[in-house]
């Protein structure tokens, strides 16, 4: 199939992105390239200094809310992409509101709790869409360990599912940048298995 195929294709899509850290921003943008037709993207965060370590942005954005950025980094990437942006701290009532006509969704949370809560709220209350999550990413090198893994037939999980970021195994930008690459091939797998 021929790249024109795919963006054809792809073009007919809405994606959610909960999170525009160093998993969402780079999924994103991978989608974005990709020709993913609508990207819905929300996170209520700004951009500080300690983000440009792994995240899409730049130094002239610190302090822009990352929606609006992220937004404006995908215009400049791939202007056809229709980028719908919310500035919420995304909860069990607001996810389905916000991520309502989605066809998959992307789980790019910092902590346990919340990508437990996205997962039960989608499961539940937006059943048979896809959830693409992630877990395990912290540190360098154990490549070999980086994988995906289908749960159900709605919920994946991209990483090596055991490190845990903190202050001694940071998270650092390739393999952030390899997961959120990982959850993005998933997306593209599952959307070009629709019809």
């Amino acid at each position: 199939m021929r790249f024109s195929d795919i963006k054809t294709h792809l073009r007919k899509y809405r994606v959610g992105i909960a999170g525009a850290g160093g998993l969402g921003s780079n999924c994103a943008v991978t989608l974005a390239k990709c020709g993913v037709g609508t990207i819905v993207i929300s996170d209520f965060d700004i951009i500080e200094e300690s983000n440009l370590n792994r995240q899409y942005y730049f130094t002239d954005q610190i302090g822009m809310l990352k929606t609006v950025a992220l937004k404006e980094n995908i215009f400049r990437i791939n202007p056809g992409v229709f980028v719908i942006i919310h500035q919420k701290k995304l909860d069990s009532h607001n996810i389905p509101e916000i991520f309502s006509g989605c066809n998959v969704i992307v789980e790019a949370f910092d902590t346990p709790e919340m990508k437990q809560m996205i997962i039960e709220t989608v499961q539940m209350k937006m059943s048979g869409i896809p959830l693409v999550a992630a877990s395990g990413l912290a540190g360098w090198g154990n490549s070999e360990k980086i994988r995906y893994r289908k749960i159900d037939n709605t919920l994946y999980i991209c990483g090596d599912e055991m490190s845990e970021v903190s202050e001694d195994m940071p998270a650092l930008a390739p393999r952030v940048g390899m997961v959120a690459n990982m959850q993005a091939n998933v997306v593209v797998e599952i959307l070009m298995k629709m019809k």
